[in-house]
């Protein structure tokens, strides 16, 4: 395959996660704010630092408050991270490799930049703001499983996958590390009611809220929570089920090619890092400490892909 074919199906699908993760994180911002009386500007802030977008949203916006963020990340043309340059994105990366999708996958990737252009080509109301968010979701669940139902196992689908996967952890573990440290008020409140409902928003976020009660035993704490996002592979959305998917895509590229890389062994190397913790351990290391090395690991991971299967090729 050409290296710049590889290039766009993994900055296509990287460029539809990052719509869907950028839509959750702004209904995250939105329903924690509802359940404060004071200092939403703080959320709505930490969603902008969440989004490793504030030096650019400061450089346009003097203040942090909801029409300023939700217009922000989700119709700012000059935002590169907004939903609507990610799903411009992705399409434009769909008609680059055009000739390497099935007709159902281009077909999707096309709609949902179609329906989701019209619809955030004015600023969108609050009072509209969570049927925006859910049809944003939905569509990227139409492309994945167009993805899923008609493309064959190779290569053109493994690099598909990595992006989508490299996306995915960049963002459950900033959710994780800000919200983690920006979320309660004081700490008079742990344990509290308005405790509880903010964790299970931000469980919300990352479509975690039902299944971790299922498998948490009426555990509802920063730990338990933590180790569930981190290091549980029964979570789509968890690092460690992140990076068991990034390993097997490149291993199967690694068959295919006949030719293992140095991505490879990064790769394997940010596993093991993950494996052989357990979260105590973690806690003990800093839990922001943690986060921010896996944060760094990933995108060196994501930048040595590029140069190893010569994306700009």
């Amino acid at each position: 395959m050409l290296g710049k074919t590889a290039g766009g199906l993994f900055w296509m699908f990287r460029s539809l996660e990052r719509a869907e993760n950028t839509a959750r994180l702004i209904e995250a911002g939105f329903r924690i704010a509802l359940t404060r009386s004071t200092d939403t500007e703080a959320e709505w802030k930490s969603v902008i630092v969440t989004s490793a977008e504030q030096s650019a949203y400061e450089a346009k916006h003097d203040r942090y408050d909801a029409p300023c963020v939700i217009s922000y990340l989700l119709n700012d043309p000059e935002n590169p991270s907004s939903v609507y340059s990610s799903i411009k994105s992705a399409r434009d990366n769909a008609r680059l490799v055009r000739t390497a999708l099935t007709s159902e996958v281009w077909v999707a990737v096309n709609e949902t930049w179609m329906l989701l252009s019209a619809i955030l080509k004015n600023p969108v109301e609050e009072v509209d703001l969570p049927d925006v968010l859910g049809t944003i979701r939905r569509q990227s669940a139409l492309v994945r499983g167009a993805l899923h139902g008609t493309m064959l196992r190779n290569d053109i689908y493994d690099f598909c996958r990595i992006g989508t996967f490299i996306e995915r952890i960049d963002n459950t573990a900033r959710i994780i590390d800000v919200k983690y440290y920006s979320l309660l008020p004081a700490p008079s409140f742990v344990g509290s009611r308005m405790d509880n409902v903010q964790w299970e928003t931000i469980l919300r976020s990352v479509s975690a809220h039902r299944s971790f009660r299922w498998v948490s035993e009426g555990e509802f704490s920063a730990p338990a929570i933590a180790n569930f996002l981190i290091m549980d592979r029964r979570m789509p959305r968890s690092l460690s089920f992140c990076m068991a998917e990034i390993i097997s895509n490149l291993s199967y590229l690694e068959t295919e090619y006949n030719c293992r890389m140095p991505c490879h062994d990064l790769a394997e190397s940010m596993r093991a890092r993950i494996k052989d913790k357990d979260i105590d351990a973690i806690f003990d290391e800093g839990l922001h400490e943690f986060l921010g090395s896996v944060i760094r690991d990933n995108a060196t991971l994501g930048f040595q892909i590029e140069q190893d299967y010569r994306f700009n090729k």
